[in-house]
C-alpha cells in the first residue's frame, strides 16, 4: 500500500516562505513524475508543480518564479519551496504520484 504524507504547511504573512515535503512509502515514487496539486475553498483543484523521475519540472504560471519543486529519490520524499508568498496561494496543498494522492496540508497566507 502506498502512502503519499504531506507535511510543512501553516500560517505565514504575504512575502514568506514555506517549504512544503512529501514522504511517500513504497516503490513508485523513484519512477514516476511526482506533483503538487492545491485547492483554494470554492475552486477545483489545480496543477502547481511537478517533477518527472529524472528532474524535469514544470510550473503553473501563477506560481513561475516564486515556487521550486524536488525531490530525492533516495528519501523518498518530493519538496515544494515557495517563496514570496501572496494570499492567493492559501489553499490545501495535495502531493501526487502515479494514482496516489496525500491527505493534504493547509497552506494559508494572511497578514
Amino acid at each position: 500500500q502506498v502512502q503519499l504524507v504531506e507535511s510543512g504547511g501553516g500560517l505565514v504573512q504575504p512575502g514568506g516562505s514555506l517549504r512544503l515535503s512529501c514522504a511517500a512509502s513504497g516503490s513508485i515514487f523513484s519512477i514516476y513524475p511526482m506533483g503538487w496539486y492545491r485547492q483554494a475553498p470554492g475552486k477545483q483543484r489545480e496543477l502547481v508543480a511537478v517533477i518527472t523521475s529524472g528532474g524535469t519540472t514544470n510550473y503553473a504560471d501563477s506560481v513561475k518564479g516564486r515556487f521550486t519543486i524536488s525531490r530525492d529519490n533516495a528519501k523518498n520524499t518530493v519538496y515544494l519551496q515557495m517563496n514570496s508568498l501572496k494570499p492567493e496561494d492559501t489553499a490545501v496543498y495535495y502531493c501526487h504520484g502515479h494514482t496516489y494522492w496525500g491527505r493534504g496540508t493547509q497552506v494559508t497566507v494572511s497578514s
